[in-house]
């Protein structure tokens, strides 16, 4: 069944071919680690984790790069203001190494928690500058480029098919529309390289071009992407804020610089939204991943949430939204813990078997179909013509996709109190003696205490509710 996957670039669902037979490069745009990354970016991530998955689950060697931006990600898009991570030094009191290290640090953390795969490279901007730096003087030798006061731009008007990617075509956009245009000479020219402020003292500069400076944002990726990837690669990936300006530049760039296509597949996750708009700070419904946790919360059950919807759609947090997906989450652990226990025999029926696996490999060869390979997956669970042994095994397969986790899955222990065990007891005993109103009411009773009772051919089993 071919893999199916909609492309920003041409508006539509394709059929991915790969460049090279059975090998596939993605890049992602990876996290400015000056700050903690919160679930809106963290959705993205999770997103093109399933993308993988569903490469690697359709027997394509893949080649991840999510790349690190510690320089250059200005708090505008208009290349203006402050360096994120410089300032958030100056804020903490500490060397940009510290801050862009510690953040890192937990943004990899937080990817565990999410049973994210790991890239196989993780290049950072400050450790990739002459790349950068030679791909500026590529373009400048094409006369693409010119010098400001305060840096050296990119010249959007001699690219004809600037604006390919949003849909946006350079004539639509006013100039000081986006941006205020100061020294440029359109309004969506953009910097390649920042010149450092002659008042001001960096912690991270290089020299060109005679003076001491800093790349743009735009270029790390465009460096980073060729260098571990080529100079054409398969898939791009990121959030749908990316579209009109970081991953325009970035084609704009890379085009000029090589004469060749950049990107043959674009593909972007869609918001994170509270309240119907945008997760942000001023509006609320900014976690991280460490905060849920604070709430009692399992961040493999804020990746169950991402997998209700379809990425290319805008999805709405709450924390109420958020709790019944623990309860799935928790449901579904239940469940294969159940079957783990109980899987005796095999289905003699194998039509059904392979039905699920045909219909589960549709799904996500649908452009990355979640919702409907859930959907799949609380059927297979609840089918009672399906033997636990086949269950369990075709919960294993679809995971490999999923990513919930299931074979590492094991029961919780509960130590239990005196008083709790002689309650527990004390209605065994009613039991015995068929006095189940008493048997009720204890049960009752330890349900308030947060102690769940199920009587099971084996005997009698608790957990906490």
């Amino acid at each position: 069944m071919e893999l199916k996957i909609y492309n920003t670039l041409t508006r539509k669902k394709e059929v991915f071919r790969p460049i090279k037979k059975n090998y596939v490069g993605v890049y992602t745009c990876g996290p400015t680690v000056y700050w903690y990354q919160h679930i809106g970016n963290l959705r993205s991530y999770i997103f093109s984790d399933i993308l993988k998955r569903v490469l690697l689950y359709n027997n394509y060697k893949v080649k991840h790069v999510i790349n690190v931006t510690d320089v250059g990600h200005l708090t505008s898009d208009a290349d203006t203001g402050e360096d994120k991570i410089e300032k958030a030094a100056k804020k903490e009191g500490k060397m940009v190494e510290e801050i862009s290290n510690y953040y890192l640090k937990i943004f990899r953390q937080d990817l565990k928690k999410l049973n994210i795969l790991e890239p196989d490279h993780w290049p950072k901007a400050t450790e990739n500058i002459k790349e950068q730096i030679n791909l500026i003087e590529i373009l400048e030798r094409k006369g693409f480029t010119y010098q400001t006061s305060d840096g050296i731009y990119f010249n959007t008007a001699k690219f004809k098919d600037y604006g390919k990617l949003s849909g946006i075509k350079k004539q639509k956009i006013q100039p000081g529309k986006r941006v205020d245009v100061r020294e440029k000479r359109h309004s969506t020219d953009f910097a390649l390289w920042k010149f450092s402020p002659e008042n001001e003292k960096r912690q991270q500069e290089w020299k060109f071009k005679g003076r001491m400076g800093f790349p743009g944002w735009h270029i790390e990726c465009s460096a980073m992407s060729m260098k571990y990837l080529g100079e054409s690669f398969d898939i791009h990936t990121g959030g749908e804020d990316h579209v009109n300006v970081h991953h325009t530049n970035e084609i704009a760039q890379s085009e000029v610089a090589t004469g060749k296509k950049f990107v043959n597949y674009w593909l972007h996750g869609a918001f994170l939204t509270f309240k119907g708009e945008k997760v942000s700070k001023s509006k609320g419904g900014l976690y991280t991943i460490s905060e849920l946790e604070n709430q009692n919360f399992n961040p493999l059950a804020y990746r169950y949430l991402c997998l209700t919807s379809h990425y290319r759609k805008q999805l709405e947090f709450s924390l109420e939204s958020l709790q019944a997906s623990q309860k799935a989450y928790d449901h579904i652990k239940e469940k294969i813990l159940e079957i783990k226990e109980n899987k005796k025999g095999r289905t003699k029926d194998k039509s059904s078997i392979r039905l699920y696996k045909s219909d589960f490999v549709a799904a996500i060869n649908n452009d990355l179909d979640t919702p409907t390979s859930l959907a799949l997956l609380w059927k297979l669970l609840r089918d009672a013509n399906v033997r636990d042994s086949d269950k369990y095994l075709l919960a294993l397969e679809f995971d490999k996709v999923l990513g919930l986790g299931i074979k590492s899955f094991k029961p919780i222990k509960i130590k239990l109190d005196e008083s709790t065990k002689k309650l527990i007891q004390e209605r065994e005993r009613a039991r015995k003696k068929k006095d189940f109103r008493k048997a009720d009411e204890i049960r009752g009773k330890l349900k308030k205490q947060g102690i769940i009772l199920e009587d099971t051919k084996k005997g009698v089993k608790w957990k906490k509710e």
